[in-house]
């Protein structure tokens, strides 16, 4: 892995800062603050996204709401970049997922979940947030942590490095299965049914004998309750035909009931019907004798008719017409008598005045005495002619009113018969037409008799030719056999039951023994895989300290070549010796151990040094297959001094590490830094840090 460009953006002193970065020694210089160590930590958050401490407030700039760090590197010929940011929400900070990004090749392979990311960073790199921490950044004053661990701490953490406590976790995994298999080998073995297997086999047998005997009694039963069933049915059809030859009979009875009940209401219809018959002839002879005595009155009335010489044998509306002619003649005659009486009244008035007087009284001419005397007469013979002629008049006019009285009694009479007449023609007929129809209803009674006489003479014969003596006994014998069929019914549902529950409990204790036989058989198993796990606990218990005894080996060896390339020739070599929990000692040239806390502070940093950059480059090995690639190095001057030369020393040595193609360090001295291929320096100006590349 080699960073090629980080990219800070309100991350402490820096607003806005790109950091370059080469392949070789790089070395960022500058004075205490001006932001050196923000640019390590922005880095590892960038890959990691972890805090350092508890909070984010050691990366983001005071007063800003928002900070930013993309970190460009490159890995087995491909370019990878991560962007991560952070957020303000009111006194606190997190990260801002929305600006999580991983690209390869400016394709976007994971974004806005931490874990994706971390993942395929695990997977490019082959470093997680642990091992970069204790392996590729050596932070300031934490360089001489695993020197200053206790010996049980330095070996927990350096064999959680190498994968070793793995095996200390398998061992004591193991431990715990090997007890649980203890355990359930002793539930098992406690089980009852387990000790008591031969009971139990002895009990599935007689279950099982008992089983196969119901098993007959039920095919026994079933193949009986199969012949009752039969013959059952057999009856049961027998016994519908009867019963249906009963519904036949009750039928044939009700209808002998109603046959003779409609022949006795018949008998009376016809007896009720000749009386009716009966009297209607009769008031029909009574019409009829009333009809023949009108004629004779008719006639009567006709004679009459024309004795008044009105002409009878004319249509009875003419008739009419003739009788108004006596009213004619009557108003004729009474006006001529009332004018033969109104003359008479005249000429008595002249005679009275002819008397009074001698003049006319018509011309008022004088009347001599004889023409006087002649002239009276004359008015009196008009007047005696005149009254003859009213007395005349008076004998026509009470011929005439006696005629007419005649006429008129005759005519009414003769209308009066006539109406009679004709309703005595209607109520003839209407009376014959009723006498008619009891006639029919009657012949209708009498044929509807002769049909009920012989559908009841039929009903009987089909009465006498049904048989039901049978009904009785085939009913009981019904009931025989079904009693018989329900009994055997039950009996072979309590078999079944009986068979059902025979079988639950030959199932359960076929189950009870397969388990038990199971048991037995895992009983055996856990004693053989207890045994092994016993066996694997004491490999595991041997395995680890060999595997680190190796390590210690080729780790003391790595250490001691890193060391003698940063010892200079005027200062005496550093025998290093390492025990098993990873404890640096110094040889010294009579042999003797001693603790690093005797060296001096230059010799302890080197020594530091040396530990952890020989330890990074086999954990690495160890876990990637490939060496050390980048070293990320926070003021690894700590406690060397320019006077021995041991400051200009360390980075001479740093500068020849080929074996890892980028260090990356931070320090405040320039000796340090001239050794390096790229330098840049940082200057604070205003609390804003400034970043310049060294030609």
């Amino acid at each position: 892995m080699k960073i090629e460009v980080v990219q800070l953006e309100n991350i402490r002193s820096h607003v806005k800062s790109t950091v370059p970065f080469t392949s070789g020694f790089n070395c960022v210089v500058g004075g205490v603050g001006c932001g050196k160590s923000s640019i390590m930590y922005a880095v590892d958050f960038a890959l990691f996204g972890d805090s350092i401490t508890r909070s984010f407030d050691y990366l983001l700039r005071d007063g800003a709401n928002s900070g930013k760090v993309s970190v460009q590197f490159s890995q087995n010929g491909k370019t990878y970049k991560i962007t991560r940011g952070l957020l303000r929400k009111g006194t606190g900070i997190s990260q801002d997922s929305d600006n999580l990004c991983l690209y390869e090749d400016d394709t976007l392979i994971a974004s806005i979940k931490n874990d994706a990311v971390a993942e395929q960073i695990k997977l490019v790199t082959g470093l997680n947030r642990d091992l970069y921490r204790e392996i590729v950044w050596f932070r300031q004053e934490h360089l001489k942590d695993l020197l200053d661990a206790t010996p049980r701490d330095r070996q927990k953490r350096i064999d959680e490095l190498f994968s070793l406590s793995d095996y200390e976790a398998a061992w004591n995994s193991v431990v715990q299965y090997q007890r649980e298999y203890e355990t359930e080998k002793r539930l098992y073995k406690q089980d009852s049914d387990v000790n008591n297997l031969e009971k139990l086999c002895n009990d599935y047998n007689r279950t099982t004998e008992e089983f196969t005997l119901i098993e007959i009694d039920l095919e026994f039963l079933t193949q009986k309750l199969s012949n009752v069933k039969n013959a059952l049915e057999e009856t049961e059809q027998n016994l519908k035909a009867l019963e249906e030859t009963k519904r036949k009979n009750d039928e044939f009875k009700h209808r002998e009931t109603q046959i003779r009940t409609n022949l006795q209401s018949t008998t009376d219809n016809i007896a009720f019907l000749t009386q009716k018959v009966e009297k209607q002839k009769k008031i029909l002879t009574d019409l009829q004798q009333r009809q023949d005595s009108m004629e004779p009155q008719k006639k009567l009335y006709l004679t009459k008719l024309e004795q008044a010489e009105l002409p009878a044998n004319h249509p009875f509306d003419q008739i009419t017409q003739f009788l108004a002619t006596f009213d004619d003649k009557i108003s004729s005659l009474r006006g001529e008598q009332e004018a033969a009486t109104k003359g008479i009244q005249v000429d008595q008035k002249r005679i009275s005045q002819l008397s009074q007087e001698d003049k006319c009284p018509l011309c008022v001419q004088s009347l001599t005495g004889q023409y006087k005397t002649d002239l009276l007469n004359k008015i009196e013979q008009e007047n005696a002619e005149r009254q003859r002629t009213i007395n005349h008049l008076r004998l026509e006019i009470a011929d005439l009113q006696k005629a007419k009285t005649i006429a008129s009694d005759a005519y009414l009479n003769l209308r009066t018969c006539l109406i009679s007449e004709n309703d005595l023609k209607t109520r003839i007929k209407e009376e014959e037409n009723n006498l008619s129809e009891l006639i029919d209803e009657f012949n209708n009674q009498q044929k509807f008799e002769s049909d009920q006489k012989i559908q009841y003479s039929l009903i009987q014969n089909e009465i006498a030719q049904l048989d039901l003596s049978a009904l009785d006994a085939t009913r009981a014998h019904r009931d025989q056999t079904l009693k018989q069929y329900y009994s055997l019914e039950s009996e072979l549902k309590t078999k079944e039951n009986n068979k059902k529950n025979l079988l639950r409990s030959i199932d359960e204790i076929k189950l009870r023994v397969d388990n038990a036989q199971e048991k037995t058989e895992r009983i055996e198993k856990l004693e053989r895989v207890i045994e092994l796990l016993g066996a694997i606990r004491d490999a595991y218990r041997s395995i680890q300290p060999k595997l680190r005894k190796e390590f210690v080996k080729i780790l003391r060896s790595v250490i001691q070549q890193i060391l003698d390339s940063l010892i200079s020739s005027e200062t005496p070599m550093l025998n290093i010796t390492i025990d098993e929990t990873y404890t640096p000692y110094v040889k010294t040239e009579s042999n003797i151990e001693r603790e690093v806390s005797f060296l001096s502070g230059g010799e302890r940093t080197l020594l530091a040094f040396a530990y952890r950059l020989g330890l990074g480059q086999l954990i690495m090995q160890t876990q990637t297959g490939h060496g050390l690639s980048l070293l990320m190095l926070d003021e690894p001057t700590e406690n060397l001094g320019n006077e021995d030369g041991s400051i200009g020393h360390l980075a001479e040595a740093i500068s020849k590490l080929k074996t890892i193609e980028q260090i990356i360090a931070v320090t405040h001295s320039e000796t340090f830094a001239d050794k390096a291929t790229h330098v840049l320096t940082l200057e604070k100006e205003a609390s804003i840090s400034k970043v310049s590349i060294e030609q």
